[in-house]
C-alpha cells in the first residue's frame, strides 16, 4: 500500500514508489507497531539532502533490504521541514547519545514513541568504521526480540534525561551593555581574521551573527564589529559558495576558504542574506553589497517562485550529469572545466573568463572542474566583456540538466523572503521586488491561515499542508508582515501581524517566565515539547518572537508585547556573552531594544507624493537597529503611529521618538537621516 502517494511533502513523493512500507508520521503508524509488536524506524531527511539521497539509492531502493524492512519494523519517514517539531525532538536525543547529529536521520522506536537507537547515514556494507545498515537492522531486530525489556527500559531512561533537560532561561532581564559588549569580544575570538566567517570547515554563512555586528556597529560606532561583517560578507561573495553566474548562496562550504559549496540553495539562506548585504550597503554604500542582494533577490523571484506567487523551499545539490546515463551529480549544474569554457566562449575569451573566474586545469572541485570564484584579481577586466562573458555562461549552463525543485512553501521562509524582498525593493528602487513579496504574503494569508489566524506550516501547488505551524513560522511571517507595513504604509500588514503575535502570547509562552516554546500549548504531544532559543540555519523561533514582539509594540504602542519581548531576551542575556554565535539573532535584537528602537512616522497629503516618498525613504534608509516606519496621510487610522501627527507648514513631515521622548518634527531629509544616525 502507497501510503505517501497523496502527501504534499516533495520529500516524501520521492520515496513513494520505494519498495520500503513506508508510513507517514501519525498515530496510524505507531497503532500498526503496537498490533504487529514491532519497533519503529523513523527516518527523517529533507528534499535537497544529498546524503539523504544516497542512502535512499543504497538502502530503501533495495528490495531485499526493503523486504527485511517490511517484515521486522513499521516504517516511518518525516519531512524535516514539515515536521520541525519531530525532528528537533530526536535529533536532541541523536545528539545527546552519538556526540553529533545530522541528516538523514536514522532512529528506532518503541510502539509508544520512545527513542532507543540513533544514528544518521548507514552505508550498505561496512565502511570507515560504520556497520552496514543491514547490520544495523539485524542488531536492533535481534535486540528488540531478545532483550525488549531491556530495550524499553533504555527507551524510557532516554525519555526521562531528555524531559530533564531545562533551558537555562536566565531571568526576565534583558541583555545590557554589558553582556552585548561580551558577546562581540566572543564573536571576536572566534573570528576568522584571513578568510571570513567564524570557526573551521565546515563553514556555514552567519547571517544572523551579520545582523548583530552590522546593528551593533550603527548603534556603538564599532568599527571592529562593522570590519568582521564587511570583510566576511566580501569573502563569502568572492567564494565559491555564491553563484556567480546566477546569483544566490549556496547552504555552506566544505572548506574554511568559503571555494567549495554543499551545492543545494534553500530559501531561508538567500532570504536572510539578501538582507545582510543590502543593510551592508545601507551602512556603507558598498557597490559589491549591493549586487549581491540585488542579484540574490532576483536568483529569489527567478528561481525559487512557484506559480501561486509564494517561494520553493530548495534547489538539489545534485543534478543530471548530462552524460545520457541518468547518472545524478553533486555540483554537475554549476561547475566548469577549462574545455567547457572554450567550447562556450572561444579560446581567447575562454582564458578571460578562466582567469576571472579561477578555473584551473588541475580544478578546485571534483575530476578538474572547478567552482566559479572571483578571486582577487591582479590588472582591470573591461567590465562589458565580463558581462559579455557571464550573460554567455549563464545562458549555456541554463541548457544543462537543472537541480530538482523542493516546491513546498514553508511559512517561516517566506515570511524571511518577504521581509528580505520589500526592503530591498525599497532601498534599491525595484518595485517589482516588492510586489513579489506582497504576492507571497497574500499567500500565506490566503492559503497558510484559516478563520482563527492558526498557521499552517506548508503548501504545495496552493493546496495547505496538514501540519500546524510552530513558533517561527507565526514569528517569521509576522516579521515579514511587519516590513510590508512599513514599506507600503498599508496596515492590513500590521494587523496580521497582530493577529499572530497574539497566538505567540497566548499559545507559546510560558505565562510565568515568560520562555517560548516551539510548539503551540495545543500542538500533537510528543515525547518532549521542543524549545530551542539558539539559532541553527535560520533565527531560532524564540528571538525572531521577541524581534517581531518588539517592533509590532513599537508601532503600537502594546505594552504587553514589549514587555514579552523584553523577558524573552532574558535568555539572551545568559547565552549571549558564552556562545555568541549561536544566539546571533537574539543579540540583534537586543540592540533594537538598546536603541528603542526609534519609531518614525510620516505624514504627507498621499504616500505617493514626492516630498513624502522623500522622508520616507529616508527613514527606511535609517542603520538605527531595529527602527520601525510608518507612512501615510495625516488622517490614516490604518497606523498608529500616524495618530495625531500633522503636517508641519502644509509639508510633509517626519517625527521620530523613542523611550518615550520625540525629537522636533522635520520636512527635511537631511536632518531626518542625521537625527536616525545617517
Amino acid at each position: 500500500m502507497n501510503r505517501l502517494a497523496g502527501v504534499t511533502s516533495p520529500y516524501l513523493l520521492q520515496h513513494a514508489d520505494n519498495p520500503v512500507d513506508w508510513w507517514p508520521w501519525g498515530p496510524e503508524a505507531f497503532e500498526e507497531a503496537k498490533r504487529r509488536g514491532v519497533p519503529i524506524l523513523l527516518s527523517v531527511g529533507y528534499s535537497a539532502c544529498h546524503w539523504c539521497h544516497v542512502m535512499a539509492h543504497e538502502s530503501f531502493e533495495d528490495q531485499v533490504t526493503a523486504d527485511y524492512l517490511n517484515e521486522h519494523f513499521v516504517s516511518v519517514k518525516v519531512d524535516r521541514e514539515e515536521r520541525p517539531d519531530v525532528d528537533a525532538v530526536y535529533m536532541e536525543a541523536v545528539q545527546a547519545a552519538t556526540g553529533q547529529g545530522g541528516w538523514p536521520m536514522t532512529v528506532f522506536l518503541t510502539p509508544d514513541a520512545e527513542p532507543f537507537y540513533f544514528g544518521t547515514y548507514f552505508p550498505p556494507t561496512p565502511r570507515g568504521g560504520m556497520p552496514s545498515f543491514r547490520e544495523v537492522l539485524e542488531g536492533v531486530r535481534g535486540a528488540w526480540a531478545d532483550r525488549r525489556d531491556e530495550v524499553a527500559e533504555v527507551a524510557r531512561k532516554i525519555v526521562r534525561d531528555l524531559a530533564g533537560r531545562e533551558i537555562e532561561y536566565g531571568g526576565s532581564e534583558a541583555p545590557g551593555e554589558q553582556e552585548q559588549a561580551r558577546a562581540l569580544l566572543g564573536l571576536t575570538r572566534e573570528y576568522d581574521a584571513q578568510r571570513g566567517g567564524f570557526g573551521g570547515a565546515p563553514k556555514f554563512p552567519p547571517s544572523m551573527a551579520l545582523e548583530f555586528l552590522l546593528r551593533h556597529a550603527a548603534r556603538t560606532g564599532a568599527e571592529g564589529a562593522l570590519q568582521m561583517a564587511q570583510d566576511t560578507c566580501e569573502r563569502m561573495a568572492r567564494g565559491g559558495i555564491y553563484d556567480q553566474l546566477g546569483g544566490g548562496f549556496a547552504r555552506y562550504s566544505v572548506d574554511r576558504e568559503w571555494v567549495v559549496p554543499h551545492f543545494e540553495k534553500m530559501l531561508y539562506d538567500n532570504a536572510l542574506l539578501c538582507r545582510v548585504y543590502a543593510h551592508l550597503w545601507r551602512a556603507t554604500g558598498s557597490e559589491p553589497a549591493r549586487r549581491v542582494a540585488l542579484e540574490t533577490a532576483d536568483f529569489m523571484v527567478r528561481e525559487l517562485r512557484t506559480n501561486e506567487g509564494g517561494f520553493a523551499s530548495a534547489l538539489d545539490a545534485d543534478s543530471d550529469d548530462g552524460t545520457g546515463t541518468g547518472k545524478h551529480v553533486e555540483g554537475a549544474f554549476y561547475v566548469w572545466t577549462p574545455a567547457q569554457l572554450a567550447e562556450v566562449l572561444g579560446a581567447e575569451d575562454a582564458e578571460l573568463a578562466a582567469h576571472y573566474f579561477g578555473v584551473t586545469v588541475e580544478g578546485t572541485f571534483e575530476e578538474g572542474a572547478s567552482v566559479l570564484q572571483l578571486p582577487q584579481h591582479e590588472g582591470v577586466f573591461d567590465a562589458e566583456k565580463v558581462d559579455s562573458v557571464k550573460r554567455r555562461l549563464f545562458d549555456a549552463r541554463a541548457a544543462r540538466p537543472a537541480p530538482g525543485r523542493d516546491d513546498k512553501v514553508v511559512a517561516a521562509w517566506n515570511g524571511l523572503a518577504i521581509a528580505a524582498l520589500a526592503e530591498t525593493g525599497a532601498y534599491f528602487e525595484r518595485p517589482d521586488l516588492v510586489d513579489a513579496a506582497l504576492a507571497a504574503a497574500d499567500l500565506l494569508v490566503r492559503v497558510h491561515l484559516d478563520d482563527r489566524a492558526h498557521l499552517a506550516r506548508t503548501s504545495k501547488d496552493g493546496q495547505v499542508g496538514a501540519n500546524a505551524g510552530v513558533l517561527e513560522d507565526y514569528a517569521d511571517v509576522a516579521e515579514g508582515f511587519l516590513a510590508l507595513a512599513s514599506v507600503t504604509g498599508e496596515g492590513v500588514w500590521l494587523e496580521f501581524a497582530g493577529l499572530l503575535l497574539d497566538h505567540v502570547l497566548a499559545r507559546f509562552a510560558d505565562a510565568e517566565s515568560g520562555a517560548l516554546y516551539d510548539t503551540a500549548s495545543d500542538a500533537e504531544r510528543l515525547i518532549r515539547r521542543p524549545q530551542d532559543p539558539t539559532d541553527n540555519a535560520v533565527p531560532s523561533g524564540w528571538t525572531a518572537a521577541a524581534g517581531a514582539l518588539l517592533s509590532y509594540a513599537a508601532q503600537t504602542g502594546a505594552e504587553p508585547h514589549r514587555a514579552a519581548a523584553e523577558r524573552a531576551l532574558g535568555v539572551v542575556k545568559s547565552l549571549g556573552p558564552r556562545v555568541p554565535r549561536f544566539i546571533g539573532w537574539g543579540l540583534a535584537v537586543a540592540e533594537a531594544l538598546l536603541d528603542g528602537p526609534r519609531e518614525v512616522a510620516v505624514v504627507g497629503p498621499a504616500i505617493d507624493d514626492p516630498a513624502t516618498t522623500a522622508l520616507h525613504r529616508t527613514a527606511l534608509l535609517a542603520t538605527a537597529p531595529g527602527a520601525v516606519v510608518a507612512v501615510g496621510t495625516a488622517d490614516s487610522e490604518e497606523l498608529p503611529l500616524l495618530a495625531g501627527r500633522t503636517l508641519v507648514g502644509g509639508e510633509p513631515t517626519a517625527y521620530v521618538c523613542r523611550n518615550f521622548t520625540c525629537d522636533v518634527p522635520t520636512t527635511d531629509p537631511e536632518r531626518l537621516r542625521l537625527s536616525l544616525g545617517g
